[in-house]
């Protein structure tokens, strides 16, 4: 018997598990994936080519949208350990001071404000670039910016500044609003990607106090009156149980959920129409689902412009020496290097992050568009209002939950992406990169209910849900879980707000506060 059992091998699960083995105490780490990926992953450009496959990804559909025609997307996860920071964009962002104070008000908790939680962010961070009261050096989470810039989104962040959009070299300092180039957990000397497996397992891999097992999925959580004892997992077609005085859920914003109402947590008519046994009626378990969502602004650039055919052939060939022998050139990018974050109305806060890819990129479900030299800026909703929710099917209860986004529900969001889009065609009318575009590919047409078509047509989540345990309502500011004992729920599924970023860094920072809240006398 453990003293902890943690479910989830991803960016909280292997911080958690660090941080508990490190004090002494025992652990069994599950997570459902493979323990390795593919070796492209580890190189910064490399996770471009798995974007479209379910060998390292879990694919959750989502139910048709009806405000965006009767639409279903679908909303990815990581699948393999290290979750979404062995596969992800590799985006270093925290978002604004008030996001966290917002958490603080939310929970009544001063240990969830922006000043208790930026040593949080600080002592895992080992900044290859920036330094001062924002950021640390020697941590263990590399961060760095990119090696390479196209000249196309060095075009970009020029346009923006001819639109007011001023330069801003710190997206993580004391102001968010600007353009710029972002940080990425990429290794700054090695120019390779900084996962959490890498940060914070792999040093306590071998040790004795842990138990690793990979390709175990959860089935259920085991219970002895209000108090969760264990947990009932398949391996290799074979079940298992194991108990330990403490459970830790850490699978994510869309599995946590689902798991708990799988074990009769959550709310009681739901649990009742798919026939499980209510434990405990927690009415708001998967609701407030919260995602960043995004349209694409795509546009042709002259030929030979961007990253379009840079990963095929002659290409790819002359790219991977260049990597090999020099640790520079385009392997070193993402192929999204840059962005903006804008005010709208009167909220100096930014409401939208428009991204710059110099190629085009769409969802898979989106059709209409071939591959070609250009270049998509892409309006995403910082602080989305539409909120949404995760359900039991209870058809299959134990298959994949009812995924609903419910994106653009809220007419202020709506009205948020149209002026998103507004501002990413005055910068594309901005030199010098008016001068690289040589037409609209989509949308084409600009009058206003042509735009609310492409939204409804095209609009994608940016892989980036949270909300649905959220403190307050599901767990307790100590994110413990309300009416049971014995578990604590700490993943982006805890967020009562969605902050203005890419989530894997905040994540990763609620679960270092979770790992000190746990491990407090």
């Amino acid at each position: 018997m453990s003293d902890f059992i943690i479910i989830g091998g991803g960016s909280s699960g292997c911080l958690i598990a660090s941080r508990l083995v490190q004090s002494g105490a025992s652990v069994l780490l599950l997570e459902e994936g493979p323990a390795r990926g593919h070796p492209l992953l580890d190189l910064p450009a490399g996770y471009m080519k798995f974007l479209n496959s379910e060998r390292f990804l879990k694919y959750y559909p989502t139910t048709p949208q009806p405000q965006l025609g009767g639409r279903s997307m679908i909303i990815p996860q990581g699948r393999i350990l290290g979750g979404g920071s062995a596969i992800n964009a590799m985006v270093y962002l925290r978002g604004t001071a008030q996001d966290y104070d917002d958490w603080a008000q939310i929970t009544g908790d001063q240990g969830w404000s922006y000043q208790a939680m930026l040593p949080h962010f600080t002592a895992m961070e080992g900044n290859a670039e920036l330094s001062g009261p924002h950021h640390g050096t020697q941590g263990p989470l590399k961060v760095s910016h990119l090696g390479h810039m196209n000249p196309v989104t060095a075009a970009f962040l020029a346009a923006c500044d001819a639109i007011g959009l001023h330069h801003n070299d710190d997206f993580n300092g004391p102001t968010q609003a600007g353009s710029g180039r972002m940080q990425h957990t990429i290794d700054g000397h090695a120019r390779r990607r900084s996962s959490a497996v890498k940060a914070f397992l792999a040093p306590i891999k071998t040790h004795k106090n842990l138990r690793l097992e990979c390709g175990a999925r959860v089935d259920q959580l085991l219970m002895t009156g209000d108090r969760v004892t264990g947990v009932r997992w398949q391996q290799n077609g074979q079940t298992h149980e194991s108990h330990a005085a403490q459970i830790m859920l850490t699978a994510g914003a869309l599995a946590s959920p689902h798991l708990l109402m799988r074990s009769g947590l959550g709310p009681e008519t739901q649990l009742r129409a798919a026939g499980i046994a209510v434990r405990a009626d927690l009415p708001q378990v998967g609701q407030n689902l919260q995602d960043h969502c995004e349209v694409p602004v795509i546009s042709t650039l002259r030929r030979g412009m961007g990253y379009f055919g840079q990963d095929s052939g002659w290409n790819m060939l002359r790219h991977g020496l260049r990597y090999v022998l020099s640790r520079s050139g385009p392997v070193t990018s993402t192929g999204v290097e840059a962005c903006a974050f804008i005010s709208l109305g009167t909220d100096p806060r930014p409401m939208i992050q428009l991204y710059c890819v110099p190629t085009v990129y769409v969802d898979r479900t989106v059709s209409g568009v071939d591959p070609t030299w250009g270049l998509t800026l892409t309006p995403c909703l910082a602080r989305p209002k539409s909120r949404g929710e995760i359900r039991l099917n209870p058809a299959d209860p134990h298959g994949l939950p009812l995924v609903d986004p419910a994106f653009l529900t809220n007419p202020a969001d709506m009205q948020a992406m149209r002026d998103g889009i507004a501002k990413a065609r005055e910068v594309l009318a901005q030199a010098p990169l008016r001068d690289m575009v040589t037409g609209a590919l989509m949308p084409t047409d600009f009058a206003s209910d042509s735009i609310d078509r492409h939204i409804r047509a095209t609009v994608k989540t940016n892989y980036h849900p949270v909300g649905t345990c959220a403190m307050g309502s599901v767990v307790d500011s100590h994110l413990r879980v309300m009416g049971v004992q014995g578990l604590r729920i700490a993943d982006a599924s805890i967020m009562p707000q969605i902050p203005a970023a890419n989530t894997n860094a905040p994540t990763l920072a609620l679960a270092s506060r979770a790992a000190e809240l746990i491990l407090a006398p």
